[in-house]
């Protein structure tokens, strides 16, 4: 696999299934994992878990290690490991040896003897991916500062269970260019949306990223003007003005805002994209800045299915790393 980040491991497990980025996995793979998520979420549905014991994570204990605050990624993984038959331990980066200066190295050879797969939510991107350089088992990554690749699954798993298949729709993202939007953009790239981008030009995504969209021949298009990037899109998505990689001061958050003003989504932007656009946010939502409440309380909103489909995209997730050679199969079999 291949990343923006090394990720060569010093120990001879190779054949880990980290998921660490969507770009790191083939559009078959990732388009299975939410075919088996679906399928998971429809049969559980009302019904005990596990299903049986033979559910991919029965006997299996994860970690899921947090360096800042969580709602949807702590709850959604607790319960979505539960329901597979697994157990979770969760642990804050204040309270390990990784407060006191013990290196990442020795904590992830350390956790590869305790259990069957880590979680990292990090503010240090670099964390990630020298864990997983590390570890001998599985890690995910929960959310770091380049990127947020579970949202983006959970995301498309939710306009497709709207609109049909994400392949050949439009979406547009407005605001700033952060984590979330460059995991959008390999989503675009692997599941074959076109994406239009509209932010300030000093907010633009990574250049890297940008590059190598171009170079696998995605559909990305960048421009400063909001109103270019929705135009006809079939879904309309944005993000917080001030996320958990900007550190700044009151002054510094005016600042941003008073730049973002411009890309605030309202009724007026919703109405210059398809007639059944939807309207998507990972959350929290700060409405009256980046989303008015008209737009945010709209039939267009999905954000709390969004929400919801967190759980059942990550279990697919996990069923994939889990699950073993017939992986594709264990929805059926449940």
């Amino acid at each position: 696999m291949t990343s923006h980040f090394s990720t060569d491991s010093h120990s001879s497990h190779k054949s880990l299934r980290h998921f660490l980025d969507i770009k790191d996995l083939e559009s078959h793979t990732l388009r299975h994992i939410l075919d088996v998520a679906q399928a998971i979420k429809h049969m559980q549905k009302g019904r005990q878990f596990p299903l049986h014991p033979r559910a991919p994570l029965s006997g299996r204990q994860i970690g899921l290690i947090f360096s800042c605050p969580s709602t949807r990624t702590r709850v959604s993984f607790e319960i979505g490991i539960r329901q597979l038959g697994g157990d979770s331990l969760v642990l804050s980066t204040q309270e390990m040896q990784l407060g006191r200066g013990e290196s990442l190295a020795d904590t992830a050879r350390v956790l590869s003897r305790f259990v069957d797969g880590i979680m990292l939510r990090t503010t240090d991107t670099y964390a990630l991916y020298e864990l997983a350089r590390w570890s001998t088992v599985p890690v995910i990554n929960g959310l770091t500062p380049h990127s947020h690749p579970v949202q983006i699954m959970a995301d498309i798993m939710t306009y497709e269970e709207h609109r049909g298949s994400v392949h050949g729709r439009t979406f547009a993202w407005v605001g700033d260019g952060n984590n979330v939007l460059v995991s959008l953009i390999e989503g675009a790239v692997r599941f074959g949306f076109t994406l239009h981008i509209a932010t300030p030009k000093d907010m633009k995504p990574p250049q890297k990223v940008m590059d190598w969209a171009h170079h696998e021949n995605g559909s990305i298009k960048w421009t400063s003007h909001p109103q270019e990037a929705v135009y006809g899109a079939d879904c309309v998505m944005t993000d917080t003005w001030t996320s958990m990689s900007h550190t700044c001061q009151d002054t510094c958050k005016k600042s941003r805002h008073d730049v973002l003003k411009p890309y605030q989504i309202n009724k007026a932007l919703m109405e210059i994209a398809a007639p059944d656009a939807l309207f998507m946010h990972c959350l929290p939502a700060h409405i009256g800045e980046e989303v008015t409440a008209e737009v945010f309380e709209s039939r267009q909103s999905v954000v709390f299915d969004e929400a919801e489909n967190r759980l059942h995209a990550q279990k697919g997730i996990l069923a994939w790393i889990f699950g073993g050679k017939t992986w594709r199969s264990w929805g059926e079999e449940a």
